[in-house]
């Protein structure tokens, strides 16, 4: 399999304002109770090669993001671009959340964080790994050469081709759960928590196999998680989402080195480091629990757990803005860093 294409560093995702509100309840006329601010209101890109990291609290909107990307939700507004291509021209006839268009599939493809459940345990390892060609008209030899060649790619052998889901580790089944995803040369990966369901020295072998991927084929990869430690080792950039907003996003030296947000900042205090005492757990930035999604706060939706909340956070909600460097420099490329945080001495 040859790399994605030649224009490196291209835009193979954009999300422009894109929102996902979910109704619950309803009157007596049928209209929803109250609304679910899932994703509201998020802006962001990936480029041909590149890992952003999308990380957050359970709760955050961060899946709920990543199934919008690739098609199985709609977005109840914003716009959706794959490549130069918007999302609703994606899908083809209909526009139904799940009626994908062939392109829709072979530009986009996702890895869930379970494999054992993203698995069919009455397929094969071969029905499975080439059911995505099959629907593309693959037939004969040539499909079963294809599926043995993706197979090698996630070091993985002929020999499997006739096993079922159930006698894999949970390691193999992620494995084959990629070599399914790739079947057919997909621009962007989106990674849904990919190996929280796995040991450690699993994960890294699974972590190290997507490098090796992503190195080779020229893939984008959107890589959600709520582990620091892996979203750091992941990804060139990285998101922060809270409550259904991206607070903060940047390189990720700059986001984890020198984070804006004291949400990100929260976040990187809970990661107890090997052999450290547990100050951490009396030194955090977060008070209270996660607002509901329902009735998210006026302002800043942080401010209630924020023990740096001004008064200004309690009633205008902050926009991204330009984070100055180590000199003060604030580029204005796709490399910047901004956060949404109203300065500490703002009136």
């Amino acid at each position: 399999m040859a790399p994605m294409g030649k224009d490196s560093g291209a835009e193979v995702l954009r999300l422009e304002d894109v929102r996902k509100w979910f109704p619950v309840g309803a009157d007596l006329l049928g209209r929803p109770r109250v609304w679910v601010r899932a994703v509201d209101g998020v802006t962001l890109s990936v480029r041909r090669g590149e890992t952003l990291g999308l990380v957050g609290e359970s709760g955050c909107g961060k899946s709920t993001l990543g199934l919008i990307v690739v098609g199985l939700e709609n977005p109840s507004s914003g716009r959706v671009l794959i490549g130069r291509t918007t999302l609703a021209e994606l899908r083809g006839r209909g526009g139904r959340a799940r009626g994908l268009s062939a392109e829709m599939r072979r530009k986009v493809q996702i890895v869930f964080q379970d494999p054992q459940a993203s698995l069919d345990p009455r397929m094969t390892v071969e029905a499975i790994v080439g059911e995505p060609l099959r629907i593309a008209g693959w037939r004969g030899p040539r499909l079963r050469e294809r599926v043995i060649a993706l197979l090698g790619m996630v070091g993985m052998g002929p020999e499997v081709l006739g096993r079922y889901p159930h006698e894999f580790s949970g390691g193999q089944r992620q494995r084959i759960a990629i070599a399914r995803a790739l079947a057919l040369e997909p621009e962007l990966l989106v990674l849904d928590e990919p190996t929280s369901a796995l040991d450690v020295s699993v994960q890294a072998q699974v972590l190290n196999l997507l490098k090796e991927l992503q190195k080779k084929l020229g893939l984008a990869y959107l890589f959600i998680s709520h582990n620091i430690g892996v979203v750091r080792y992941m990804s060139e950039r990285i998101a922060v989402m809270y409550l259904g907003k991206v607070v903060e996003v940047g390189p990720a030296s700059a986001v984890l080195g020198a984070p804006a947000h004291p949400y990100t900042r929260a976040l990187l205090q809970a990661v107890p480091s090997v052999g450290g005492d547990a100050a951490w757990l009396h030194n955090s930035l977060l008070e209270g629990d996660v607002p509901s999604p329902t009735r998210p706060p006026a302002g800043c939706r942080f401010h209630p757990r924020c023990a740096r909340a001004v008064e200004l956070c309690t009633r205008e909600e902050p926009v991204l803005s330009p984070v100055p460097g180590p000199r003060g420099q604030t580029p204005a490329d796709h490399q910047a860093h901004v956060g949404a945080c109203h300065p500490r001495d703002a009136a």
